[in-house]
């Protein structure tokens, strides 16, 4: 993970101060890309510990098309939980524009007919019917609804790529926090590659990961010079069941040999 750490080195060396949303104020530099080849293990820190059983929860209830922490998320992990309303609501996040991304066609009397297109799905069956394709997207930053979203999409969209028999994957970020958010992110999309590889009988091959406003903020500089100190070790290996992708369930899935350093505690800017 010497790509993740270089990162951090390039936006302590070469980002400027900003101010931002939150108010806590960050260092930040715009346009970075470093690149995961899921061949050499999984791209999981080592020189800290990272909670891969709440990025994986949080994979599969994006999955299931979920917007509300109470199905499935909140008992398990926290991770949403400043966002939400009252009932636990997050309005149409990730796994909406994912799953049910809002299609309106004309009824022929004038009006129009609501459907849903499922970009997951449509994302699967180009890569197996049409693996040559340069259109194999699936967009989370939908326009018409980012005011009726508690958080806009930071990950905004991602493309596959088949070629030679492997399958890459390149995410957009728009809005990268390097000491939170990145390592969480890193995880969770090489997760989704190797699961749809497996569905589409192609080898897991490199996760690009591009970033724009790429930042740390100012309450994390501390914690990430301490983990600049610390030696890695060799990464984990991540063990998926043989199963439909539908069908793949938390227990499905198997985080072996992660050696780690301690946890470092960020606080979470909202």
């Amino acid at each position: 993970m010497e790509q993740y750490h270089s990162l951090v080195r390039e936006v302590l060396e070469t980002g400027v101060e900003k101010k931002d949303r939150t108010g806590v104020g960050t260092i930040s530099m715009f346009g970075a890309q470093r690149k995961y080849d899921l061949r050499q293990g999984f791209p999981l820190l080592t020189t800290k510990k990272v909670r891969f059983d709440g990025i994986l929860r949080e994979l599969l209830w994006f999955l299931k098309g979920s917007t509300n922490i109470n199905d499935g998320l909140h008992e398990f992990t926290p991770i949403w939980d400043a966002w939400a309303d009252p009932n636990g609501e997050l309005g149409p996040i990730y796994g909406y524009q994912w799953r049910k991304w809002e299609k309106f066609t004309e009824d022929g009397k004038g009006g129009y007919v609501k459907s849903h297109i499922d970009q997951i799905q449509q994302a699967i069956d180009t890569i197996k019917k049409n693996p040559d394709s340069r259109r194999i997207i699936v967009s989370a930053w939908n326009v018409a609804d980012i005011e009726r979203m508690k958080l806009p999409p930071c990950h905004a969209f991602f493309q596959f790529y088949v070629a030679a028999g492997r399958l890459d994957l390149q995410l957009y970020q728009r809005s990268a926090d390097v000491a939170l958010g990145v390592p969480f992110n890193i995880a969770s999309y090489a997760a989704l590659l190797m699961m749809v590889a497996q569905e589409c009988n192609l080898e897991p091959g490199i996760f690009t990961h591009t970033t724009g406003d790429t930042h740390i903020y100012l309450n994390h500089i501390e914690g990430l010079k301490k983990q600049l100190e610390r030696t890695e070790f060799p990464l984990p290996t991540l063990k998926i069941a043989k199963k439909p992708f539908w069908d793949l369930k938390y227990e499905d899935f198997e985080l072996q040999n992660y050696e780690h350093h301690p946890f470092i505690k960020f606080a979470v800017a909202v």
